[in-house]
This record gives C-alpha cells, structure tokens and sequence, in this order.
C-alpha cells in the first residue's frame, strides 16, 4: 500500500509539468526534476520576481489546494508559468539539465539555421538578457555564430531570460565534440559567372553614404564645405537657361570674351 501511494503521488506531482511541457509554444523547455523544484536553495530571491509566489510554487508542484475564482486562478497559472521560466534558467545549467537539453538539440527540436552555407546547422535557444520581460528568445547557430528569431510566433513570445545569456556557450564548454567547424564559406556575388569586383561595390557604397550626408546636411543648413555636385549641376543649368546669346557663344556684342577669339 505504501508503495503504491508513493507510486501515485509521484504521477501527481508530475502532473503540471507535463502538461506545461506538453503544451504547444513550450517546445524548447525541458521537464525540471521535481527534487531540483523542492530543494529551496535553487529558488533563493524568486519570492520577489514572482507574484503570489508560493501559491504558484504549490501549482508547480502539484499541491494547490486553495479554493479560488478563476480570475484569481489564472492570475496564480501565470505566475506559475512565469516561475517555471526563471527556475527554467538555472536548472539548464546544471548537469542534468544540460543533458536534457542536449538531447533535444540532437533531436533538432530548436529548429535549424536558416542560413544556407550551415546545412541545417541545429540551434539553440537563447536569452539577451537575463533579466525577464526585456528581450524575447532568440536561436543560436554554432556555426555561423549568428543569431535568428524562431519561426513560429508562438515561440517568438517566450521570454528570453527563460534560457539566460550563457547557457548555449556553456553546453558546449561540457561537450566540446558537439562545437562543429566554423562556417568561413560566404556567398559570392557574380554577374554571368563573373564575380562582382570588391572595389565597386565599395565606391557604390561610399557614394551611397556621401549623398545621404549631404542630405542630411542640407536639412540641418550646415555648411559642410563638400563640393555639392547636384546643387553644381542645377546651377549650372538655371545659368545655361538665362544666359545671354552672345555669352553662350563666346562673345558679347561681336567681341571675345576673357581674351577668347
């Protein structure tokens, strides 16, 4: 009987975190042992992160057992929800959570990099803050050392303190067989088969970035002491338009003009 009880208790327990890890969104969490949620050590300054803390700590762990309205109980499922991402962050870290983790990378349940010269590199989830509610989660390619947003919208609003800053840098510190090879491979721009010379694209750019300070300059009525070739141009045209016709020519009034024959 007694066996039994314990067996049953521990199904309960579980309840709530299967149900969270199952729910569709919550793909990248993994299942946080239920030991690591009881032990108060790991949970130490989340009472002030989290509102109604205990009672959302007791829906983790399965023993809520307050009699509510459903404002108040859903109030109390996101602060659940919310607990579960912070502890989320620090169980990743640890051994076992590392090795579940892993196997959810191996499996490509992060999705793959989207770049093409990383064929299908796996990802990672990632935080740009350790800090809740700042930065959304993010996906890390190891290969190209770039980041991405997940496709999936549902994915996009997880917050990315959930995973922190250092746990996709740490997984492969603990398994540095999975560090695969750098991606040097960059595409190259061709035109017919011919690759567009560098020094081009460079002036274009330079050309780009002068006119947009010119702009700019001009907006502000800043004398910026650029030869401004447009203004030059106009210039150059309002002065062609209403230029005597012997000036034109080279002469006013039958004679050179600055010693011109």
């Amino acid at each position: 009987m007694d066996d039994f009880n314990s067996e049953t208790d521990s199904d309960y327990t579980s309840y709530w975190r299967d149900w969270f890890i199952s729910s569709r969104g919550n793909e990248y969490f993994c299942e946080i042992d239920e030991e690591y949620l009881t032990d108060r050590f790991n949970l130490t300054g989340l009472s002030t992160e989290v509102q109604y803390y205990q009672y959302a700590l007791d829906l983790v762990t399965d023993v809520f057992d307050l009699d509510c309205d459903d404002d108040m109980r859903e109030t109390i499922e996101k602060s659940a929800r919310h607990l579960y991402g912070l502890v989320h962050a620090r169980y990743i870290v640890t051994t076992r959570g590392l090795a579940k983790m892993l196997d959810k990378y191996k499996k490509n349940d992060f999705g793959k990099c989207p770049r093409v010269m990383c064929k299908s590199q796996p990802l990672l989830p990632m935080g740009q803050s350790d800090n809740p509610n700042i930065k959304a989660v993010k996906l890390y390619c190891s290969k190209c050392e770039d980041i991405y947003n997940p496709k999936s919208s549902r994915h996009a609003a997880i917050d990315g303190a959930y995973f922190g800053t250092s746990f996709h840098n740490i997984l492969f510190q603990v398994y540095p067989a999975l560090m695969p090879a750098k991606s040097y491979e960059r595409y190259s721009p061709r035109i017919y088969g011919f690759k567009v010379h560098a020094p081009a694209a460079l002036i274009r750019w330079q050309n780009g970035q002068r006119e947009d300070m010119r702009r700019r300059l001009r907006h502000l009525k800043v004398d910026s002491g650029f030869v401004d070739d447009e203004r030059d141009e106009l210039d150059t045209e309002y002065e062609e338009d209403f230029e005597p016709e012997g000036v034109a020519n080279g002469s006013v009034a039958g004679g050179p003009v600055n010693g011109m024959a």
